[in-house]
């Protein structure tokens, strides 16, 4: 297992960076490796919503299944994702953690926090996916911050 934590500060207020945050629909917007995302429970959007997406790791076409575990507007977004290459060769990778959103003076503090359970062969270089997984989310969350703060935090994209 490997664990990525870490945190950024948005200027924005934490209302809107939850929202924007809990509706996987927005990810591709500021995720470059999430190319779709599908809503597949109904809405409003709480705990036990499921997402459906798709992205491109590594040259490989990935399908990911999301479930909010716990959602505390606009506090805390736990969730769980099960992700496993679309060609079906490969045991599924499992993230399990939460994004906590605190106000400070100049916006939302949004920390993260995911333990990261590779299968098979990827158990053993944990470190390595762990230091991947930082630089991946440290990425992700700088374009979402890059995002809101030029005010795009509109419908779902």
């Amino acid at each position: 297992m490997a664990r990525v934590e870490g945190d950024i500060v948005i200027h924005r207020p934490v209302e809107e960076v939850f929202d924007f945050v809990a509706d996987e629909r927005n990810e591709p917007r500021y995720n470059p490796q999430m190319t779709k995302v599908e809503l597949l429970t109904p809405e409003p959007i709480g705990s036990g919503t499921r997402f459906n997406a798709d992205m491109s790791m590594l040259g490989r076409s990935i399908e990911t299944t999301i479930e909010f575990t716990r959602y505390e507007r606009p506090r805390l977004l736990a969730s769980r994702s099960s992700s496993q290459p679309r060609d079906g060769r490969g045991k599924p990778m499992v993230t399990e953690g939460e994004l906590t959103f605190s106000p400070v003076p100049q916006g939302t503090r949004m920390c993260w926090d995911w333990k990261v359970h590779t299968p098979g062969l990827l158990r053993a270089p944990a470190p390595i996916v762990g230091w991947m997984g930082r630089r991946q989310e440290r990425r992700i969350w700088s374009e979402l911050k890059r995002l809101l703060e030029q005010g795009e935090s509109s419908a779902a994209g």
